[in-house]
This record gives C-alpha cells, structure tokens and sequence, in this order.
C-alpha cells in the first residue's frame, strides 16, 4: 500500500525549503531527513524532553509533536538559524560563555526556547528564566549554569540593542 505524498514549502531559517513527505511525518524527521538539518535532535519523540524544539513563526514548538504538513507555508527556525551573519547569537555566545552545555544533546532545544523567551521577556528575574526552561530536559548539568545563561544572554542583548 503506497501512502499519499504530500508537498510542503516552509521557509526555514530564512531559506525556502521544499519537500515532499508522507502525511505521517514528523517535522523533525522532515528537517533531518528530508532538509538535512540535523541541529533538531529527537530525544524521547513524546513532547517532553524539549530537545526538538525549534521555532515555528517565531514560537517554540515540538517538531517531534508536529506533523510536517501542518507547518506548509510557514517559517520555521532551527539552531542552525540563530546565527547571524556567522556571528553566533547573544544566546548561543551566553551558553558558552557561562558553560551551560555539556553533551550538547540538549542544547538545540534550551537555545531556541530560551531565543524566543528573551524576545517576549528581555529581562527576566530569576523565577521568569526557571520557568521558561523548565520543559527542557538536560541529564548533565544541574540547570544553574544554563539560568545563568538566559541572565547573561539578556545582557549581551540588551548591549546590542543599545
């Protein structure tokens, strides 16, 4: 039995992307496997980890929870897309700076949830930042370097911005 295909354009990370997926796939195998964007990582593939977050118009969702041709015509962002003109982002410079990754697995997710949070809360208190990682699940570090991150982030935008 073949399964209907179907075409989506999304426009991902400024680029237009064509694709043409089973109606049953993920958007985050349709980035890594059809788009080759393998920055999203698929870690418990049931929304609750937050490793496959990525940005659809602007807000984080699950691509692991999204199906591919619900997103036709949208703008999507992945971590690949936070840099700008090869320069990292403020949140991607704060990460490291503050040593709030270490395998990495669960960076992708935290840097586009925490992108999006700073647009909406530029200057979070400490409750505001735990709050808005708190979907995301790290193994191995104890948060308190990633909070830090989301602080110093802030700032660098905040300098920016000046």
């Amino acid at each position: 039995m073949n399964e209907t295909r179907h075409h989506v354009t999304l426009t991902v990370n400024g680029v237009v992307r064509e694709a043409t997926v089973p109606g049953r796939r993920l958007l985050s195998d349709c980035l890594r496997h059809d788009l080759g964007l393998t920055g999203t990582h698929v870690g418990c593939e049931h929304g609750v980890c937050g490793a496959c977050t990525v940005l659809l118009d602007g807000e984080p969702v699950r691509s692991c929870l999204t199906l591919a041709v619900t997103v036709d015509g949208h703008e999507i962002t992945t971590v690949e897309g936070l840099a700008r003109d090869g320069e990292l982002s403020p949140v991607q410079r704060a990460f490291t700076e503050c040593h709030a990754l270490q395998c990495g697995f669960c960076t992708p997710g935290f840097l586009c949830t925490v992108t999006a949070f700073l647009r909406d809360n530029p200057a979070p208190t400490e409750e505001e930042a735990l709050e808005a990682v708190a979907g995301n699940l790290c193994r191995c570090t104890g948060y308190q370097n990633i909070l830090k991150a989301v602080h110093r982030a802030a700032e660098l935008q905040a300098e920016e911005d000046r």
